[in-house]
């Protein structure tokens, strides 16, 4: 078969196929074009998931009829500026669209409508069906402003029937264009948006005011809920001409997916592996690996420092330092994590109350056997009306305190020194329970303490290396061959840890020393799960580079055991040290390592309020 050239409909088609993939995508596309138009205001509006009708109007600058023709065309654009020499710049992008090919893409495989106006000038409308565009002509303008653009989509690939097979149901199309608009509108807090489906608004947001932090998270709170704002974290760090800022979730306000994490480049929302990479590596050490923060993160820097060109759809950039872009986002997140402290999601609380509701119905309820004694129904009664024996071994009972804490006449002043309280005994050996000024916190001792061995750990590294303590009777390990080759081979970087190994034959490791903080841990599991996270790790990464992981597992191996009784002077001592440690509101996993109920929540509860 000899060469040819492809007609401009096939051009047109394959064009599409790239920058148009479902209705989300035409979308996406149409309101970028508004905000860069300087729109103010953007409403959306579909059915049927955006396959039989999208309507994008905004209140932009708008287009004349000769500017209407160039629209329509491909490779068209006035995003694209020239430097000195008159040449396009493509090092220099500062708008989200610039590529040209969006309009004439969508009317390529599809009926498209485009009506706008200019100030002070007439509207002109031009059609599109299936790549024929019509010449502009005189047209009504129902807009939002002086001027402006409405572009309609009518029957979206009606022109290439194969690619409607491949679109999933109208629910789950809908579903991404309600994503991609909602992302648009974080990236653009001064510009407000309208989304309506067949049956309902799915989002409204009004244009916020021009402070960086409060209209963001303004703009967070109603476009996420107003859960995000009240578990969210101020991000703001800069390094040379790059500069991060946003708002990142408490661990403990995480996610079963990274769906809810929003990532602007220069106003761009993106999904970057880079970016998302980073945002994965800041949360290692507090968060479990089946669990996503939230977040929300906006990334300025110059654009000559970052190609928004290498994907039709825009979603992935390339960074000319990408070690500098992930280092920043890294340290600042963990940055934020750390001024959180011990602070736990607010979510935990409410999440605590709504499983201990009591359901509405009968409260008691008993069924007496079908012709039954007189005398085997009074041993009934009797027995229902028994009181039960208190379960002294699951609960123990904290000694008076010193006053002035424990004060007559349910007095508690000086409690409010210490915001965890003071403890008021233990249940069933696993959880402490302790008074604060205005409610009750209940602790889970083990990811409490797992936390705050980590972070004594980090610490002891961070300064003058881990303190390792001989043991009396080195431990045998045994192992299968390929695990005591990974461990011996990493032996250097172990001691660095505080653990000596060292091969003890072919399927087995001798430890002799381990840290001090590990005193009375569990050794023979330690090494197990060291050896494969070692596997899981491969070559690609050196123990130090997994320190926090490595030193979560070796923490949580050391840390105090659910089901080990505790004295009042230990769980206090546990309550200080957790009111004085970074991040010890979330376990190693991400788990709280406590619930707060404020006394008026456990009023309601009994119906006292």
């Amino acid at each position: 078969m000899k060469i040819r050239r492809l007609t401009e409909g096939t051009i047109n088609r394959i064009a599409a196929g790239e920058v148009v993939e479902r209705p989300a995508s035409a979308v996406k596309e149409l309101v970028e074009n508004a905000i860069d138009a300087g729109a103010r205001h953007v409403s959306i509006s579909i059915t049927a998931g955006g396959i039989n009708y999208i309507r994008v109007a905004d209140d932009g600058i708008g287009m004349s009829a000769d500017e209407l023709k160039l629209a329509v065309e491909r490779h068209a654009t006035s995003k694209l500026p020239r430097d000195d020499g008159g040449i396009d710049d493509l090092t220099a992008i500062a708008t989200l669209g610039f590529r040209g090919e969006a309009l004439p893409s969508i009317g390529a495989v599809a009926r498209l409508q485009i009506t706008a106006r200019v100030k002070g000038g007439e509207a002109s409308a031009i059609t599109i069906d299936a790549g024929i565009a019509s010449a502009p002509h005189p047209a009504a303008f129902e807009g939002q402003g002086a001027s402006g653009t409405i572009v309609e989509v009518r029957d979206l690939f009606y022109a290439t029937p194969a690619r409607l097979k491949f679109l999933k149901s109208e629910r789950a199309e809908t579903a991404a264009v309600i994503d991609i608009v909602k992302r648009l509108a974080l990236a653009r807090a001064d510009v407000g948006f309208r989304l309506q489906t067949e049956d309902r608004v799915a989002l409204r947001a009004a244009p916020e005011g021009s402070d960086l932090f409060d209209s963001r998270l303004r703009r967070l709170s109603s476009v996420l809920g107003a859960d995000f704002a009240e578990n969210a974290l101020a991000v703001d760090a800069e390094r040379g001409e790059i500069r991060l800022t946003g708002y990142a979730g408490l661990p403990t306000f995480s996610r079963g997916t990274a769906a809810n994490q929003f990532l602007f480049v220069n106003g761009r929302p993106v999904r970057d592996k880079l970016l998302l990479g980073a945002v994965r590596g800041a949360y290692a050490d507090v968060l479990a690996r089946d669990r996503h923060p939230m977040v929300a993160l906006f990334l300025d820097l110059p654009p000559h420092e970052v190609d928004v060109n290498v994907h039709p759809a825009k979603t992935e950039v390339r960074f000319r330092d990408a070690a500098l872009v992930r280092g920043l986002i890294v340290g600042a997140l963990k940055a934020a994590i750390g001024q959180g402290g011990n602070r736990a999601s607010t979510t935990v609380a409410s999440d605590t109350l709504a499983a201990l509701r009591p359901q509405t119905g009968a409260p008691f309820a008993y069924h007496f056997p079908e012709h039954a004694s007189p005398r085997a129904l009074a041993e009934t009664a009797a027995a229902l009306y028994t009181p039960a024996p208190p379960l002294q071994s699951s609960f123990v009972q904290a000694p008076p305190l010193a006053r002035p804490l424990d004060r007559p006449n349910g007095d508690t002043s000086g409690l409010e020194r210490f915001p965890l309280g003071v403890a008021r005994g233990q249940l069933h050996q696993t959880y402490i329970v302790a008074q604060t000024a205005d409610g009750i916190v209940i602790v889970d001792q083990h990811a409490a303490h797992e936390r705050l061995t980590l972070e004594r750990m980090k610490a002891a590294l961070a300064s003058q290396g881990i303190e390792r303590q001989m043991l009396l009777v080195p431990e045998v390990v045994d192992l299968d061959g390929p695990s005591v080759d990974r461990l011996v081979a990493r032996a250097g970087p172990l001691a660095e840890l505080g653990l000596i190994v060292e091969p003890f034959g072919i399927d087995a490791v001798l430890v002799r020393e381990v840290p001090a903080l590990l005193k009375g841990g569990d050794i023979k599991g330690l090494m197990r799960d060291l050896a494969d996270e070692i596997a899981e790790y491969g070559d690609a990464l050196s123990l130090k580079e997994r320190l926090d992981e490595i030193c979560s597992t070796m923490a949580c191996h050391s840390s105090v055991r659910a089901g080990r009784s505790l004295t009042i002077e230990e769980m206090n001592a546990l309550l200080r040290e957790m009111e004085a440690t970074p991040l010890s509101g979330q376990c190693n996993h991400g788990r709280p390592t406590y619930v707060e109920l404020k006394l008026a929540d456990v009023e309601k509860l009994f119906g006292r309020r």
